[in-house]
């Protein structure tokens, strides 16, 4: 009877070792099915899942990174309002009464002054990222200069020298203390007033009038009395002489000694099929006397710039230099002129008093230079500062060597 008690009690026991058993094994079952599963539509629903988690921990660290990279150039505008020196325009009338080759003022220019508006947009760390011009305003508006060039049927060259009578050719002229136009004004002499030269310094004379002494622009004066005719030839350097003095390097702020005669004989060409070139070939000679600068540099550079004055700027904006003009939108930015002589004579003005003098220099009239974009006297320095294009200055001098070797 014990015996079989025994039995089955351990029996019992079997039977609730397997149940405990049974059950752990189910619930390890259910625990691996769920975390691991074996079923292969569960298995691409968890992987699937976890490419989704993947996927949205790399964007988030992109998205991060986008952040971080726009932060670098975030961009940031300023209005700037700026000064600039508003030039003035010269107006040539032709006197039949005076000699060929003679030329002086009859009006004083005076420079006028505008503000200048820009929108610059700027990154974080203070870079330039674009500028625009939104707006100008003129200041003081600027006063043409009027100069009177010689036509008549003879041709003088005289150069006045110590002791000679001028006269005053300006409607008004100071007589100044120094040779210095922001010297004192000692008084004011009228057109047609008779003065002595004392003395010459660079574009001044010493002068007495009337028992002062001082100093007038020899531009605003001239020797020539209107009762008199001078039959006087000019006498120019021959073809050899003006040939040896051309060559890549040379100085550019120096006339370059052709008459008048030889500026029309070289700009008369073929290739000018509007004539603009051989009609306007007196203001690249009178230039060369009122600025200090080399008449056929100028002249090629608008022949370079305006292929013989066929490009539309030249043609719409008589502006034969592309003066003003960018790169990005070059017909709209270029100046307009009124005609040619006036484009002729403001970019004479602006090589020497912005490219070929260092700053402080004295230059035309009473002038000094700014010597803003000066780099040197030569067709390589200004090229530096003048055009973008690296090959401008040897496409000017082509044309120098053009024009020269007609003579």
């Amino acid at each position: 009877m014990k015996t079989k008690e025994k039995k089955i009690k351990i029996t019992l026991k079997l039977i609730i070792y397997m149940c405990f058993a049974f059950f752990g094994l189910l619930y390890l079952f259910l625990f691996c099915n769920m975390y691991f599963p074996i079923n292969k539509t569960q298995a691409k629903e968890t992987i699937a899942k976890s490419e989704e988690i993947k996927i949205r921990q790399e964007n988030e660290i992109d998205i991060n990174g986008e952040i971080q990279e726009n932060s670098k150039t975030f961009e940031k505008e300023q209005i700037i309002k700026r000064e600039e020196t508003l030039e003035y325009l010269t107006e040539y009338r032709t006197n039949k009464e005076i000699p060929k080759g003679v030329s002086y003022v009859v009006q004083e220019g005076r420079k006028g002054v505008q503000e200048i508006i820009t929108k610059t947009v700027l990154d974080t760390n203070g870079n330039i990222l674009s500028e625009e011009i939104i707006g100008t305003n003129i200041i003081k508006a600027p006063f043409n200069k009027v100069v009177e060039i010689g036509e008549a049927n003879y041709t003088s060259n005289y150069k006045v020298k110590k002791g000679d009578t001028v006269y005053v050719t300006s409607d008004v002229l100071g007589l100044m203390l120094e040779p210095d136009e922001d010297s004192k004004k000692m008084t004011t002499l009228m057109q047609n007033e008779q003065i002595k030269v004392l003395d010459i310094n660079q574009n001044w004379y010493k002068v007495s009038y009337k028992n002062r002494t001082g100093w007038v622009k020899i531009e605003c004066t001239n020797y020539i009395n209107l009762n008199e005719k001078y039959e006087q030839n000019e006498n120019g350097k021959t073809k050899q002489q003006l040939l040896s003095t051309l060559n890549f390097n040379m100085n550019l702020n120096k006339p370059s000694g052709l008459t008048l005669e030889q500026f029309k004989k070289v700009l008369s060409d073929k290739k000018d099929t509007n004539k603009i070139f051989e009609n306007h070939a007196k203001y690249f000679y009178y230039i060369e006397k009122q600025y200090n600068i080399n008449g056929i540099f100028v002249a090629s550079v608008g022949i370079h710039e305006s292929n013989w004055g066929t490009s539309q700027i030249a043609r719409q904006k008589n502006n034969l230099f592309g003066y003003g003009a960018n790169d990005e939108n070059p017909f709209n930015g270029a100046y307009q002129f009124s005609n040619y002589a006036e484009s002729i004579d403001l970019i004479a003005r602006v090589f020497v008093k912005y490219y070929l003098n260092p700053s402080g220099t004295n230059i035309y009239g009473a002038e000094k230079a700014e010597g803003t974009y000066y780099n040197g006297k030569n067709l390589s320095a200004i090229n530096k500062k003048y055009a973008s294009d690296k090959n401008w200055a040897n496409a000017v001098y082509k044309y120098m060597q053009y024009l020269y070797n007609k003579l």
